[in-house]
């Protein structure tokens, strides 16, 4: 239908002026414009600078232009409108002309009976009106049809992709000696996971996951993958000696003695498997994937490429996986957008590209590529760089930045405080593009 606040106009066309005063005092307390014009050829060019003309009453005989051929026309400038001829003479041959060539769907002859004449106008804007609303309602279903078969097209890349990396990952368990030592003790921890059924368990194989899949795509030999994989597996195992309630925490959030505790989590995990020779190649990894790319992480403050490939494969795993665990939908998008956000600092730049075709695959979410929206983090989550989504503001109601801001680091600062002395009832809204 077309918008409410823009009414229908009724362009009315015959020479004789007198004829024009009396069909406007006519519809004059009708609910549409009324607009004239004593000529087809000025009809022509006030039609166009008219919109949503939705009928156009023409008388047939005028000096030039007849009705017949300015109805014709008129349908070059409105072609959607109803159309209505006035003849005074008994002239079949215009009125046929009229209707097969000038598009009319009705004819009235003078002098016409005054409620007859309104009752015709009216049904010709109602009919206007719905042949308006089948357009909308046509427009809206083609779109939802592309955008249907544009969905589609993506959902087959995305099972495709799926099932290319399920065929591969499957080569390259082929192609690893089953009776090989650490094939067997990944199984065994694998399935050890798969029975704890946790929020632990789901974040270490679905780590092993990503960090596999991209060790293998970067061409590394079949051992190392192994290796690489069975860390990945492993790498949070050092937690089960810590206490629950630090375990989970935002380690921003933790106490210092929760915190020194958490920190010892990879050293830990280290100790309780050095006695196992199969993994000696995976403990520098399980030690090592918390240290930072610009040195500032733990347990030895390890930064660049002196921090193991391996561990630093684990360590963008991790971000994406507790990102994407975080928020309610948009997750490969939001997980990819921090990790990209932390590239250089906490993350090596230069291999998070590398995850984005798993990371898609494993929270496959149906989303158009370029779609903008948004997603609800916590305080802790925001990042210099992000855009705010919507307003932020107190628990109090007191606005702290606006939509549309890039946070940078104090106002992220600024967020954090505010959200620890007087938090309001929901988080920020971030906004996130479709890769």
């Amino acid at each position: 239908m077309p918008d409410e606040q823009q009414r229908i106009t009724v362009l009315l066309v015959d020479d004789e002026e007198n004829i024009l005063r009396a069909l406007k005092r006519l519809l004059m307390d009708e609910d549409f414009d009324v607009e004239t014009a004593e000529s087809g050829e000025a009809g022509l060019e006030k039609l166009q600078s008219l919109e949503n003309v939705g009928l156009i009453v023409s008388d047939q005989r005028m000096p030039g232009m007849n009705g017949a051929e300015f109805l014709g026309r008129s349908q070059e400038f409105a072609p959607n409108a109803q159309r209505i001829l006035l003849t005074g003479y008994s002239d079949i041959n215009a009125t046929i002309e009229a209707i097969n060539k000038g598009g009319a769907s009705r004819y009235l002859s003078k002098p016409w009976d005054d409620d007859e004449l309104t009752q015709v106008i009216r049904d010709a804007v109602a009919l206007y009106l719905q042949g308006e609303e089948k357009r909308r309602l046509n427009d809206i279903i083609n779109q939802q049809k592309r955008e249907l078969e544009e969905w589609n097209v993506s959902l087959k890349k995305r099972l495709l992709q799926s099932s290319a990396t399920i065929r591969e990952q499957s080569q390259a368990i082929k192609s690893l000696d089953d009776k090989n030592p650490m094939t067997l003790i990944h199984r065994a921890f694998d399935g050890f996971f798969e029975i704890m059924g946790d929020r632990n368990a789901a974040h270490a194989r679905t780590v092993s996951t990503l960090v596999t899949d991209v060790a293998r795509k970067m061409g590394l030999d079949a051992e190392t993958v192994a290796a690489f994989r069975l860390a990945a597996l492993l790498h949070d195992a050092g937690k089960f000696g810590c206490l629950p309630a630090g375990m989970n925490k935002h380690p921003e959030e933790m106490s210092e003695s929760e915190s020194a505790e958490y920190r010892q989590h990879p050293l830990r995990g280290e100790d309780m498997f050095r006695q196992v020779e199969e993994l000696a190649a995976a403990l520098p990894l399980i030690r090592s994937h918390h240290e930072a790319y610009d040195g500032s992480g733990f347990p030895d403050g390890l930064s660049g490429e002196s921090i193991p490939l391996g561990a630093r494969l684990i360590a963008i795993a991790d971000h994406i996986e507790k990102c994407a665990r975080s928020v309610e939908h948009n997750r490969a998008d939001y997980a990819l957008m921090s990790a990209r956000f932390r590239g250089g600092t906490l993350l090596d730049p230069m291999l998070i590209a590398r995850f984005q075709g798993i990371t898609k695959v494993v929270y496959f979410e149906g989303k158009k590529s370029g779609s903008l929206s948004d997603v609800e983090v916590g305080p802790h989550e925001l990042i210099p760089g992000m855009v705010l989504a919507r307003d932020v503001e107190s628990g109090s109601g007191v606005l702290l930045m606006q939509r549309g801001s890039v946070l940078d680091l104090a106002g992220v600062t600024l967020i954090r405080i505010h959200y620890r002395k007087n938090p309001p009832s929901h988080g920020i809204f971030v906004q996130i593009v479709g890769d």
